[in-house]
């Protein structure tokens, strides 16, 4: 069996950490999103693996290279405009066989929702209590009779996951569509039988906030793995993952799971609670809070600051005194509007001067620059000055 990974997508709504990266390459306790998939993949027994990719398709090939470092054989496909899910498989076909399963490359899968899709045709599915993000499966005795995207009506909670089996037949039935969805409805209309199965573990990124949410996911490990230098009196507690070279300072109390990369500093004095993400050469400075956030590579977080359900990209730069913490608030993304309880989103390079407060919700682009006791709300362009 083969694997076609669709890997193209750019992932507007999830700006801004979307901006100078695929949506699959966004990190989630400490690995691309689109490492899970590949790990998922070769624990299902599929080695032979296509990745489709198009938009900074740079960062995805550098990264996956081969696939020798992961266990598996990668080659790459490529949409260079990003036209749909069956145009983007389209690009696939001459590196498929026979039968293959196709899977998206920015949701978090296990092994055993992979081995489902062990025959064509399949659709794997998820029982979701919203199901208007996305399509919607209508059933009647586990064969699907058509796909819904995005429906306005509660017309079935069985949302797509994505994941199918098919074999070389498809590629006949693509023509000029470029939907998958539709795709899959003419094959129906035309006689073909597409069972549908419900899937284990997964979970896609749609919106920012559910970058925590995919992350909280993936911080399935036990136990303690301390890499670094443990000072003393610092407290660790529960399953928590401690990088090389990464320094734990006295007093310091961290509660997991929480992950924390290599050559980290925290502390002395600070808090790090459940499930929290800590990427590479990050700072977190004396009597700081941190709470279910994902914090990416080479940050650093100012002393006597609180941080709570957010995600920070890597390379910010936040001063003394800084508050990010969570409550219900409403977003808007693109036309979209969402009540949500949340923290705050802020993109690569930000610097924050000390005591600034961003109010819950607040998403903060690339490269923005914030001098010092500023409130922060709303969406706050990528190379902004608040001055």
């Amino acid at each position: 069996m083969q694997a076609i990974v669709l890997a193209a997508g750019e992932g507007q709504r999830l700006r801004p950490f979307t901006a100078t990266k695929p949506k699959v390459m966004i990190k989630v306790a400490n690995k691309p999103i689109l490492e899970y998939v590949i790990d998922a993949l070769k624990q299902a027994g599929i080695f032979d693996i296509v990745l489709v990719v198009g938009y900074k398709k740079e960062r995805i090939m550098n990264y996956f290279k081969d696939g020798g470092k992961f266990g598996v054989k990668i080659r790459y496909a490529f949409q260079e405009q990003q036209l749909g899910t069956a145009h983007a498989l389209k690009q696939a076909e001459e590196f498929v066989d026979d039968e293959f399963v196709v899977v998206s490359g920015d949701n978090i899968v296990d092994d055993k929702t992979i081995k489902l899709a062990n025959k064509p045709f399949t659709i794997l599915y998820k029982i979701v209590k919203e199901v208007s993000k996305y399509g919607a499966l209508v059933v009647r005795d586990g064969v699907v009779e058509k796909i819904v995207e995005k429906p306005k009506d509660e017309i079935s909670n069985l949302a797509n996951t994505g994941i199918y089996c098919f074999d070389k037949s498809v590629f006949k039935e693509i023509g000029n569509e470029t939907s998958l969805s539709n795709v899959i409805n003419n094959m129906i209309e035309k006689g073909y039988e597409f069972r549908c199965v419900e899937g284990s573990k997964w979970l896609d990124i749609v919106y920012p906030w559910d970058i925590l949410r995919v992350n909280d996911l993936a911080m399935e490990f036990y136990g303690k793995k301390i890499g670094g230098k443990i000072e003393q009196n610092a407290t660790i507690i529960g399953d928590v993952i401690i990088g090389k070279n990464t320094i734990i300072k006295s007093n310091t109390y961290i509660r997991g799971p929480v992950i924390i990369g290599e050559n980290c500093k925290i502390g002395p004095n600070s808090v790090i609670m459940p499930y929290t993400s800590i990427g590479d050469n990050t700072t977190v400075s004396p009597l700081t809070l941190i709470s279910n956030c994902v914090i990416g590579d080479n940050v650093r977080i100012g002393s006597n600051s609180n941080i709570e359900n957010s995600v920070i990209d890597s390379g910010t730069i936040i001063s003394s005194n800084c508050s990010a913490v969570s409550d219900e608030t409403e977003v808007k993304v693109g036309e979209e509007w969402h009540k949500i309880n949340t923290g705050v989103f802020i993109g690569e390079g930000c610097i924050l001067a000390s005591n600034v407060t961003a109010k819950p919700g607040c998403i903060i682009g690339n490269f923005v620059e914030v001098k010092p006791l500023k409130l922060l709300d709303g969406i706050i362009p990528d190379n902004t000055k608040v001055l």
